[in-house]
């Protein structure tokens, strides 16, 4: 491996852990990316549109392990590298678009809980960004006008820079009361207010339950609900660049958690608030803010449950006759995920062994052939052209490389040929294709 790649070890450790364990690492993806590269380059010329005052919505579609959440983490460190905020949350039976008992409100909370910036990419960004605000304007009003801190002309200047951003806040449904809470914690900021900084950061994590209570604390007499939230969301993102960022982007893992609801009204429901966040970012009216969404193909496609169950939202979202698998349009709406070919997996194990000889210390003992016997047993199995995914393929390979590492005495070959691993792979497919609901995140 090239000096000039080799992988810190505590990137190293997290990869490879989380690899293994079935889930996407936050850091180190530039080190084992491989394919994707049209996907990669349709969403970030979304990316472009959205720093330049426009929106975009697009739903990642792929089976369980097929890359969905990869795809989804990649785009959310390039974007945060370009300045972006990003705020993600996977749904699940607490956590839906709309709810009556607060399952929407969950889902926002748990979007402003994870909001994150490339200094704070690990979320609870809110304060952060909240304080380098204020920061920002203090300091550009001092470079503008020249005024040192204790004159009472640079408070009065600030003042009116705050003033400006409030009030184009203000404007946007729901922006008067945004606004005032943003004056009430610059104010609360200069005068070194602690309690009303945290009592603002509250309701903007929508964690007042009652207008009353929010009405003594802050004196507004609104609180963000399960039927508004995505309001607030618009309201952020505009906010956001006011602040001084490129923009803001959501991103939704696990819509099937809609198509598992067993009541169909509570699905229609859910359907129509997804209606309502995609007509607004194509009909212009929400700017400076990306949305994707991943979705399996049932979850989606299904006629009765899924996402097409909604005809508003088939008739926008469903192909045209000319895209089929090899030629999938990277410019609808909808991204569906092919495969990642026997060649682009074997690039990847080769990646991943080198990660694993540099963490643990030793000199890469695993040839090329090895790898192609290896990728070729993986693709050769009963069902594999229609089962297989990287997530099986990777979590496979970490633990081969795993037990020749404490078994220097093995060989890949005696392993690969061993009847239990051939039988192991044939449990596998079985066990995945009857389940249809395997929870997974990769």
């Amino acid at each position: 491996m090239d000096e000039h790649r080799k992988v810190p070890r505590r990137i190293s450790q997290t990869v490879l852990n989380s690899l293994k364990g079935g889930v996407v690492p936050r850091i180190g993806l530039p080190y084992i990316t491989v394919g994707r590269k049209n996907e990669i380059e349709a969403l970030l010329h979304d990316v472009d549109i959205i720093s330049e005052g426009g929106a975009s919505f697009r739903f990642l579609v792929g089976r369980y392990g097929s890359g969905k959440s990869f795809l989804l983490q990649t785009i959310r460190n390039y974007v945060m590298d370009r300045g972006f905020i990003v705020a993600d949350a996977d749904l699940s039976p607490e956590r839906r678009l709309q709810g009556t008992r607060g399952q929407g409100l969950a889902t926002y909370r748990e979007l402003i809980a994870n909001l994150s910036t490339k200094t704070k990419p690990e979320g609870g960004a809110l304060t952060l960004v909240l304080d380098r605000w204020i920061n920002a304007v203090q300091s550009e009003v001092m470079q503008e006008t020249e005024l040192s801190p204790e004159d009472p002309a640079l408070a009065s200047a600030t003042d009116q820079r705050i003033y400006a951003v409030t009030a184009s806040v203000s404007e946007l449904v729901h922006g008067f009361e945004f606004a005032k809470l943003l004056s009430s914690y610059y104010r609360a900021y200069v005068d070194g207010d602690d309690e009303t900084k945290a009592k603002v950061v509250r309701w903007f994590r929508g964690e007042y339950t009652l207008k009353s209570e929010a009405k003594e604390a802050l004196g507004v007499s609104i609180i963000i609900t399960d039927d508004d939230w995505y309001d607030y969301i618009k309201l952020f993102a505009a906010f956001f660049r006011l602040a001084g960022y490129t923009g803001m982007f959501i991103m939704i893992d696990e819509l099937v958690n809609i198509y598992k609801i067993p009541n169909s009204i509570t699905r229609q429901y859910n359907y129509e608030k997804l209606l309502t966040m995609y007509n607004d970012t194509l009909q212009g009216r929400a700017k400076y803010l990306g949305i994707l969404m991943g979705a399996t193909p049932q979850a989606m496609e299904d006629k009765r449950r899924g996402i097409y169950s909604y005809e508003a939202l088939r008739s926008r979202l469903a192909e045209g006759r000319f895209s089929r698998p090899g030629t999938r349009d990277l410019l609808a709406p909808v991204i569906r995920l092919e495969p990642l070919t026997a060649e682009e997996m074997l690039v990847l194990c080769e990646k991943l062994s080198d990660m694993h000889a540099g963490l643990y210390d030793y000199s890469c003992c695993v040839a090329a052939n090895d790898l192609v016997s290896f990728i070729k047993l993986e693709y050769e199995r009963i069902g594999a052209d229609q089962n297989i995914t990287p997530r099986e393929v990777i979590r496979d390979f970490i633990e081969l490389l795993d037990l020749l590492y404490q078994h220097p005495d093995m060989s890949i070959t005696a392993l690969l040929g061993a009847e239990e691993f051939s039988y192991a792979k044939s449990e596998a497919v079985s066990d995945e294709t009857e389940s249809g609901f395997m929870e997974f995140t990769v």
